[in-house]
């Protein structure tokens, strides 16, 4: 438990016995205080989350399942509006009514009304009681929100891709690292038996030596919205929505349906396409799989992007390039190979997806991994297990440092399918050698007054 909790718990037991008589009724439910297996109050996280229109919404509700943790505030710069996955309704009052009818069932009066709603994170932000956050905000605003989240003694949850560009990566690590917080990303594989299991068997040499990892993702820039968020003609902005607050350090641009809410990573201003959008989970697993979770490749080879042509939407739609890393391992990420991450080695194969493994020999998926073999890091939940980092302050499956080499790779890869040619990158300083133009890709300028 942080100092927060501990001053609150002090204060409580503090309070006078006359004064308690009168600030608490006579009969108090035994829940309060911990008993029959619930958790009291003075022990529970207290959350607010940021961002709460598509996967933040989601989130919201699987962490609502975990009695640790107390949900008080939501925030969104929109009110409410359809426009979300598959044109469902979200935004911040919709996130109040989640949180506050779930709390209600759980009532004896079947009433709760404690959930606090924001437009301004800053407001969230300033809470002393809350200790951890949710940012579940478009990627532009991920580095921004977790430096700052961090310095307010915040620990955090940061849905993926963890960032838009390798600096704000960095950035992100190190607030991380100086103010002691717990970040925890939203690549959730990294909590499913199956893909761990397919990176033990290769971390153990179960297929023989590695020599090539192929990571297949989607392709296209699908209208998520269904329909209910495409138009790319400016529009004056919807009543109850922040947009100035929505584009924060984004240049500025004219609001128009396509650009905001659910369809946003198809524009490379905030997002970096189906590339980044995987990013953070099909290669995370081959770096987990191949031991290079603390580094990266040498060279991007081979690059070819087919980008969207707009009037709006530009991310790559069609994508292949090649990752060399030192030991001479390749990596192959595209749009055109299987789906899943497949690891090659001399004597067999191991593939995985979410829900299906497959591996040659097929006595493979029936290997047991030994006491002295390589065991990765077990979670089942990966929601669940952030909160048990917050309470023990141990590392979490899915740390800052971690996420950000994995979503490096697609970072890179956005860059070489720009510029057209190959890099050489030098994964310990972080920088393209040679190269002033694709080092200059690898942050970009806030607008004014937000900064890092």
């Amino acid at each position: 438990m942080n100092n927060k909790k501990f001053n609150r718990r002090s204060f409580i037991k503090g309070i006078s016995a006359a004064g308690a008589a009168l600030a608490f009724p006579a009969v108090v439910p035994s829940s309060v205080f911990g008993a029959d297996g619930a958790i009291a109050p003075s022990n529970r996280i207290n959350m607010g989350f940021i961002g709460v229109g598509n996967q933040g919404t989601w989130d919201l509700q699987g962490f609502l399942s975990d009695n640790r943790i107390q949900a008080m505030a939501v925030c969104d710069p929109n009110r409410q509006s359809d426009g979300y996955w598959g044109g469902a309704v979200g935004g911040r009052e919709n996130a109040k009514r989640i949180v506050e009818r779930r709390y209600s069932e759980q009532r004896r009066s079947g009433a709760y009304k404690g959930c606090d709603s924001y437009e301004d994170f800053r407001q969230l932000l300033s809470r002393p009681d809350i200790d951890a956050v949710e940012i579940a905000t478009p990627d532009h605003w991920h580095a921004l929100l977790t430096v700052l989240a961090a310095k307010a003694g915040k620990d955090i949850y940061c849905q993926k891709p963890l960032s838009l560009t390798v600096a704000d990566g960095r950035a992100m690590v190190n607030a991380v690292k100086r103010y002691g917080r717990i970040l925890q990303t939203g690549s959730q594989q990294r909590s499913d038996q199956r893909f761990r299991f397919a990176c033990e068997l290769a971390r153990n040499g179960r297929i023989g030596k590695l020599h090539t990892v192929k990571c297949g993702l989607p392709a296209g820039t699908p209208d998520y919205s269904a329909g209910k968020n495409i138009s790319t003609d400016p529009k004056p902005v919807p009543d109850g929505f922040n947009y100035e607050l929505w584009l924060g350090p984004a240049l500025w641009a004219p609001y128009c349906p396509a650009r905001c809410f659910v369809n946003f990573r198809w524009v490379l201003d905030y997002s970096g396409g189906q590339l980044t959008d995987w990013g953070g989970h099909h290669p995370d697993i081959a770096q987990w799989g191949m031991g290079t979770e603390y580094t990266g490749p040498v060279e991007i080879k081979n690059a070819k992007g087919e980008f969207a042509k707009g009037p709006l939407w530009n991310t790559a739609e069609h994508y292949y390039f090649e990752c060399i890393y030192k030991n001479g391992v390749k990596l192959i990420i595209s749009d055109s190979i299987r789906g899943g991450v497949t690891f090659e080695g001399s004597d067999g194969w191991v593939w995985v997806d979410r829900g299906a493994i497959d591996a040659k020999p097929k006595d493979l998926l029936k290997s047991v991994i030994g006491p002295n073999e390589i065991h990765l890091y077990k979670s089942d939940d990966h929601f669940r297990n952030f909160i048990d980092c917050v309470i023990s302050r141990k590392e979490p499956i899915a740390p800052a440092e971690v996420a950000h080499r994995s979503i490096t790779i697609a970072h890179l890869g956005n860059i070489a399918m720009i510029l057209g040619r190959d890099l050489k990158w030098d994964p310990d300083t972080e920088r393209v050698i040679d190269d002033q133009a694709a080092n200059e890709m690898l942050s970009r300028a806030y607008r004014q007054p937000w900064y890092i």
